[in-house]
């Protein structure tokens, strides 16, 4: 079973040429790169495609619900993955059953990994991510669902307040320090995926975060299917 290249997404028309550049060059930039999208949108997989461009010798560590991805010509690859309680019999009175993405990230950190990169982000867990990106782990990866890259922004600001109760604009100052490239992706209706957005965070603003677009995609649907062009809107 081949796992896709990003050959396979510019053929494919998920993404161009020079923004799949673009990305591999961030990557080994150590830019810190967040991909949004809905379900079936292709995050996991351009997550894992770019975490291939990641140098073989660097010491990386990858959380995930369930082991998708896979970075095999890395050497020093470890893999952690969460538990979940199947039944009372492997609970403990204080759940150590179970082994959320927060416990592993806390593990990782102690792993004095060179790149940390998180399958999906979805809970409390993006305070320790964030936490994580902001004291030297550049050049990690996650994913996160939503509908746009604004809407990732919200949500990440959301997440952070279920598991801590601090003023929304020390949360936006973590999120736009640990944040380098946000990557939004998208299901069309002729059910192929796109890659519609790639922006830089330059910083604050007035107490909100700066995202300035360096790819989007233009077009329409003609005949059902997705026809335009992602296009460099800094050039």
């Amino acid at each position: 079973d081949n796992p896709l290249t990003m050959e396979d997404l510019i053929n494919g028309g998920t993404i161009s040429e020079e923004a799949a550049d673009y990305l591999i060059n961030a990557v080994k930039q150590k830019k810190n790169i967040f991909m949004s999208g809905g379900t079936g949108s292709g995050k996991t997989t351009l997550l894992g495609i770019l975490g291939n461009y990641i140098d073989e010798d660097e010491r990386v560590v990858t959380i995930e619900d369930s082991a998708e991805l896979n970075l095999s010509k890395i050497k020093n690859w470890v893999r952690l993955e969460i538990t979940t309680i199947k039944d009372d019999s492997t609970a403990t009175v204080s759940g150590d059953g179970e082994i959320t993405i927060r416990r592993l990230i806390k593990t990782a950190l102690r792993m004095r990994p060179d790149r940390l990169i998180v399958g999906e982000v979805r809970g409390d867990e993006a305070i320790d991510m964030l936490q994580a990106l902001n004291t030297g782990h550049a050049g990690s990866l996650s994913t996160g669902h939503a509908n746009s890259s604004k809407d990732m922004i919200s949500r990440l600001e959301t997440m952070v307040l279920y598991g801590l109760d601090i003023p929304i604009q020390a949360i936006r100052g973590q999120i736009a320090s640990a944040l380098d490239i946000i990557v939004h992706l998208s299901r069309m209706k002729d059910k192929s995926r796109k890659v519609i957005e790639i922006s830089e965070i330059t910083g604050m603003d007035n107490g909100n975060i700066v995202m300035e677009p360096v790819y989007l995609f233009e077009g329409d649907v003609k005949g059902g299917k997705a026809v335009g062009e992602l296009k460099n809107v800094q050039k």
